[in-house]
């Protein structure tokens, strides 16, 4: 993750944020295998469909392009199918193209949002054609992170005053006679480019690419022991394999990040929000209370993550195992008969 829409043209982190802030779990070589599995997870109603101007049975989820949010959106589809009877549909797509899509009624809600002031002010506040489900219950956070053991060498690098002394230790044939800072999927919420520049820094940001990249890359880094400095977000089902050190950013104050190009300060704190649309809201009876009242932890959601990225099962089946151990969790969720 991972503030976040996740990219340097827009985000809202997180972390990312994504912070999640974007926040924002995300991600591993498998992750495009698994985000390809989930849009096409087409579940059919159990009962027969109520037609008005539509299907009133069948429900559309956006799925992020990170693996944190994909299993929301799993695990809230394999409910609203086994235990309330709706069908559902999927669609992959960037979060400023979900929240226009959103708009118009093409998809009805957005399960993990790090954060689009712009959309809010246009959908929500202007033509009122989204409205807020609440929160998902997961805090995004994005920002710059090392690997541990290289603070066991050098303990003062997880200060940004400090990141020009040890330039050197980050360079590489890509970054020239300055030290290499890897961007995140470009995508995502990010300031880092006019982080770099406003704090000084002797830094060149480079393009990891896809979100699947920029992890492989990490792990592999990671693996062999070398430097590197990174954005990064939690939740991120990732951060149990690596230990990471955060460098201290100057501190986030509201409004401090207003104008993109003069930001100067660390990303802030996302409580991850989820949105819908305000028709869908209105009439979409027990499947817009469900998601309404969808609220789970960072660890539910990591543990999910876990089994799509690292444990190599596809994001139904893991949803689906989720559910059988999880029963008195999502209970809470179903409308109360």
């Amino acid at each position: 993750m991972p503030i976040p829409t996740r990219d340097d043209h827009a985000r809202t982190g997180h972390p990312p944020v994504d912070p999640r802030p974007r926040a924002r779990s995300r991600r591993t070589r498998t992750a495009l295998a698994a985000a390809g599995a989930l849009a096409l997870l087409t579940v059919s109603a159990c009962g027969a469909a109520e037609t008005g101007g539509g299907d009133a049975r069948t429900v559309s989820l956006h799925t992020p392009s990170w693996v944190g949010a994909e299993v929301n959106t799993a695990v809230a589809a394999y409910l609203l199918e086994h235990e309330l009877g709706y069908e559902v549909k999927t669609q992959q797509m960037d979060e400023t193209p979900a929240w226009d899509a959103m708009s118009q009624g093409k998809i009805d809600a957005i399960l993990e949002d790090w954060g689009h002031p712009q959309e809010e002010k246009r959908y929500v506040q202007g033509n009122k054609s989204v409205v807020s489900a609440g929160e998902l219950g997961v805090t995004g956070h994005i920002g710059w992170f090392v690997p541990k053991y290289l603070v066991d060498e050098k303990p003062d690098i997880t200060d940004h005053k400090n990141l020009n002394k040890y330039a050197d230790v980050f360079r590489t044939p890509e970054s020239g006679d300055k030290g290499q800072f890897i961007k995140g999927d470009p995508s995502y919420v990010s300031h880092d480019n006019a982080l770099i520049k406003n704090l000084g820094l002797n830094y060149k940001p480079i393009e990891a690419g896809a979100e699947a990249t920029h992890l492989a890359q990490l792990e592999q880094l990671y693996k062999n022991k070398k430097p590197f400095l990174t954005y990064w977000w939690t939740p991120q089902w990732m951060n149990a394999t690596m230990d990471l050190a955060e460098v201290k950013l100057p501190p986030y104050e509201d409004g401090c990040d207003a104008d993109k190009k003069a930001v100067a300060c660390a990303y802030p704190d996302v409580p991850l929000k989820k949105w819908m649309n305000a028709d869908f809201a209105k009439e979409g009876g027990d499947a817009a209370a469900f998601l309404k009242s969808f609220n789970w932890t960072t660890e539910q959601q990591n543990l999910v993550a876990k089994y799509v990225a690292a444990d190599k099962m596809t994001a139904e089946k893991a949803a689906e195992k989720w559910v059988k151990e999880n029963e008195s969790v999502w209970k809470e969720w179903l409308p109360k008969k």
